[in-house]
Parts: C-alpha cells; structure tokens; sequence
C-alpha cells in the first residue's frame, strides 16, 4: 500500500475540550443509551494525541487499506437522449460506476470512541473518548463529529445510526512519478459505522472479543456510542450502499485514494497516515501494470 503525504492539519480555531471521567470505561459499547456522558469543559487547545501531556492518553491511531474487491457498473444508456441548447443532439451516456470495499482499520494505542448526544432529529453531537494510561477512566474531547440516522436501504436493513465523514472515496489524476497530482472525482457516500466487525491485527492491545457492537436501529436513541478496538476493523464490501465513485468519461491511469477521517474531526497519534493509494486504468481496469 502506498501512503500518501497529509495535506490536512488540525485547526486551532475550535478548541479542543476535555473532561475527566473517573468512572471507569466497562460497558460503554455501541448502541448503549447512556453512552454520550458528561458534556465536556473546555481546557486546552490542539491534539491532546500529540501535544504536551499526550504520553498520558492512550490515542487511536485510524488508517485505511487499499480499494479492494474492485469491479465495474455500467447503469442506463439504452437508448435515446437530448438536445443541448445549442440545439445539438447527444445520445444518452451510460454511467460508469468503479465500485470498491474498504478496510477502516484501528490501530495506536487506544480505541476510537465517538459518543453521542442528539439535538434534533435524526442527528447526533459526537465528542470522543480517550482511555486514560494511567488507569481506569478517560478523558472526553468535544469534536466536530456528527451522528445520523441514515437510510441504507431495505436490502441492507433499512435504517442505522452512523459516523458522519469518517471515510472519503475518491479518484485522482497521476504525475509523472504515478503520485496522486489532483481530485477529479469523489464518491457519494458519507455514512459509516464504528464497530468491532473483523480483528485484523491481534496484539496485546486489541481485545480478543469485539468491544464495540454493530451500529443501532433504534430511531428513538438520545445517546449512543460507537467505537472500534486496537487491532480490529470496521469493512464494507464493494456492493454495499454508495460504495462506489463515478467515473463516467475517464480514461487511462488513475489513482483511487482513500481518506480516513477527511475533515480531520478524530484526534490521532499520528495524523499523517490516514491515506491510502491504488492505481487503477479506466475504464475498464485492464492493464494497470502498464500505467
């Protein structure tokens, strides 16, 4: 897998916030009603992962596998089409779609923890949890990050609550040294869950049985949390609901990227490596050696 370079930083303009939570974290799964806990009092500013005093939490490191279980969609263009308004006829296109699983994988020193608090309806405030490493208990930072009770579709069970923007699918051109050079395309979804699904990496750190469930159903929830283990992975396969990006038009080498947390909303230990890199030649993803 290749990696590419970060081009995203923490903004100093919201402050981070941070609150002692001397309870202990046991039982604080996805799904659970009480999860949110207290509201946080703001403290410090910057990455509590990699600032002064970071050595004291055990921070999430998130990063992403390479576009897997690749294949192509050709939808519509059976016929027919329309004028332009220069009166010019065009026949109508078929839409490509380059459909692709992901791999968001957890790793650092601690879990990732979202824990959430509804506002209105449908939608979640999410601040994140941080194990403390000298005990029990963590301490909670107000973020960015947002939950929403998102419809996937009655094939896939209909309703869930889900992460806002943890994951970004996107297609990029290539340079003369196959680096991606510039986005000419981004995929439509959005919504993911945190969850213990698969344990990817078993080490010390990572719990044997998952921690954190798969994401709730329940419509009437005014807390939750969700979350993934050190050493697990939240997957979704390449015909899941919106895993895919359209590239209509494109041909030749390309790069497909994907971002874990794009808006750089999650507090990390390491924020520059959360970017994986696959080339791919379109349209038709024969011969990508060649590029």
């Amino acid at each position: 897998m290749d990696s590419l370079p970060a081009v995203k930083r923490l903004s100093t303009a919201a402050p981070a916030a941070v609150v002692v939570v001397l309870a202990a974290l046991a039982g604080a799964a996805g799904g659970a009603t009480g999860g949110a806990g207290p509201q946080p009092d703001p403290r410090r500013d910057g990455n509590p992962c990699t600032g002064p005093g970071s050595g004291d939490l055990l921070c999430p490191d998130l990063r992403v596998g390479p576009a897997e279980g690749l294949y192509i969609e050709r939808r519509g263009g059976g016929g027919g089409g329309g004028y332009d308004e220069a009166g010019g006829y065009h026949r109508r296109r078929a839409a490509v779609r380059l459909h692709a699983g992901n791999d968001i994988r957890s790793r650092g020193r601690g879990p990732v923890e979202l824990r959430g608090q509804r506002y209105k309806r449908n939608w979640m405030r999410a601040n994140q949890a941080i194990h403390r490493a000298g005990g029990p208990g963590v301490e909670v930072f107000r973020t960015q990050m947002r939950l929403h009770y998102f419809f996937v579709g009655h094939r896939l069970g209909g309703s869930y609550w889900k992460v806002r923007d943890p994951l970004s699918m996107e297609i990029w051109s290539l340079d003369e040294r196959r680096r991606p050079l510039r986005r000419v395309r981004k995929g439509p979804k959005v919504h993911y869950c945190f969850r213990d699904l698969e344990r990817t990496r078993p080490g010390g750190r990572s719990p044997r049985n998952p921690v954190y469930p798969a994401c709730s159903q329940d419509p009437s929830l005014q807390r939750t949390t969700m979350g993934t283990s050190v050493g697990w992975s939240d997957i979704y396969p390449a015909d899941y609901d919106r895993q895919w990006v359209d590239v209509t038009g494109l041909r030749g080498c390309y790069a497909f990227v994907m971002q874990v947390d794009p808006e750089n909303h999650i507090y990390e230990s390491d924020e520059d490596n959360n970017r994986s890199v696959r080339i791919v030649r379109l349209p038709g993803l024969e011969g990508a050696r060649r590029c």
